[in-house]
């Protein structure tokens, strides 16, 4: 066998593993599947060792594993279960508070990582409808669809945004130009397609749960705060390297008298930062094995063109509820050429993530913790709102970027 048939064969099998979510007949999940084909790929001698250090862009890694530690601050400090809980016990209306519950996941999730947003509030929201008499679901899938939406507002909301604003070198304010209004639109369509979708069908009688509330550390918070407040200033400045400046706030937070070291590491996505570093590996090894290039070649020859921003738009939309968003990201980013390619990659594969269960990991945490506390959302009322949202915010991500 040539070494092109085995880093296809390689590819393919991490791929369809990425489709699948696992292996039939093996314990893996995506990260395991791609850990597994980038070991292959070293073994095989497809990648060298000393290679590795190239082939992985430490950068988008460093970014990752830097803001993942802020976000632990903020959830150590017990910040998400008290806002999740402030929010809960707003006097308003079910309409108004399905309001609220959008607008600050929104703003929370272009800050900090969407997913430990999720994470966090699921279960006090949860919890806070339960006791009001209110139906829990309307609001969860408000919490699962804003935290995308929001998400896409910044290079800092998402893992893929991260990633595409690092490889490509995209300015952070400038990216901010081009993603706040289709962002906050896009906030909009979730609170009316929501609001209109269970209409008269908000009240519920559900057990309240019980659940482990994380006290606020006001001392803690604070001094997140003002770390996240000097990353957002200096990455707007653009003077230095964002994966610098993050590092610098985690090693900032680690050296804490009150905060272990333990449990700050204990809350960082690990099998996210080595699924990007085995993925990373796997499509580096496809590329140089003129895979990519290949593939290029048959799609330009069918009259589709990455290179065009429309087309991009399209096959990330496709892609990302395959593959999921994070994967699709990063197959679709050599083909960034356009001036707006950045933009139109950042906003396509996150806003599709809302179109299918398994379309983002936002989604699935929602859904599980839910599950936990005994709210069962299924895929066809997750569908009920998720396909109409994600046709609407991609509607006006595209005519936004076409007038841009």
């Amino acid at each position: 066998m040539h070494a092109d048939a085995v880093v296809l064969a390689v590819f393919i099998f991490v791929y369809l593993g990425m489709i699948l979510g696992r292996i039939p007949g093996l314990a893996l999940d995506r990260t395991g599947v791609a850990l597994l084909g980038a070991i292959a790929l070293v073994t095989l001698g497809r990648v060298t060792v000393p290679e590795l250090s190239t082939v992985i862009d430490i950068p988008t890694i460093a970014l990752l594993f830097g803001l993942m530690v802020v976000s632990a601050q903020f959830r150590l400090g017990g910040f998400y279960s008290h806002v999740a809980g402030r929010i809960a016990g707003i006097e308003a209306g079910p309409v108004g508070l399905l309001a609220i519950v959008v607008a600050v996941t929104g703003a929370l999730s272009a800050l900090l990582a969407n997913d430990i947003v999720c994470l966090a509030v699921a279960p006090v929201l949860i919890e806070g409808c339960a006791r009001r008499g209110l139906a829990p679901r309307p609001y969860l899938l408000a919490l699962a669809a804003s935290a995308n939406v929001g998400s896409a507002a910044t290079l800092i909301g998402n893992p893929q945004n991260m990633l595409i604003g690092q490889v490509l070198g995209l300015s952070f304010s400038r990216y901010l130009l081009d993603a706040a209004i289709p962002s906050l639109l896009g906030l909009a369509a979730v609170w009316a397609v929501i609001a209109f979708r269970y209409r008269g069908a908000w009240r519920e009688a559900v057990p309240v749960p019980s659940i482990e509330m994380q006290p606020l550390d006001r001392r803690q918070t604070w001094k997140g705060f003002v770390l996240l407040g000097f990353l957002m200033v200096a990455f707007i400045a653009g003077t230095w390297p964002r994966e610098i400046l993050a590092l610098g706030a985690a090693g900032v937070l680690l050296c804490s008298r009150r905060m272990r070291s333990r449990d700050m590491l204990g809350l960082v996505d690990w099998q996210l930062l080595v699924l990007f570093m085995a993925l990373f590996v796997v499509n580096h090894a496809f590329e140089v094995s003129g895979g990519m290039a290949a593939a290029a070649a048959r799609l330009a020859a069918a009259g589709v063109d990455l290179s065009r921003p429309a087309t991009l738009f399209g096959a990330s939309v496709i892609l990302s509820n395959l593959v999921s968003n994070v994967p699709a990201a990063m197959l679709l980013v050599p083909f960034a050429s356009h001036p707006l390619a950045g933009p139109v990659l950042a906003l396509s594969t996150t806003l599709a993530g809302n179109l299918i269960v398994v379309g983002s990991i936002a989604n699935i945490i929602v859904i599980d913790q839910a599950a936990r506390l005994g709210v069962a959302i299924s895929w066809r009322e997750h569908a009920r709102i998720g396909v109409p949202i994600t046709i609407v915010t991609l509607a006006i991500a595209a005519a936004w970027l076409a007038i841009r």
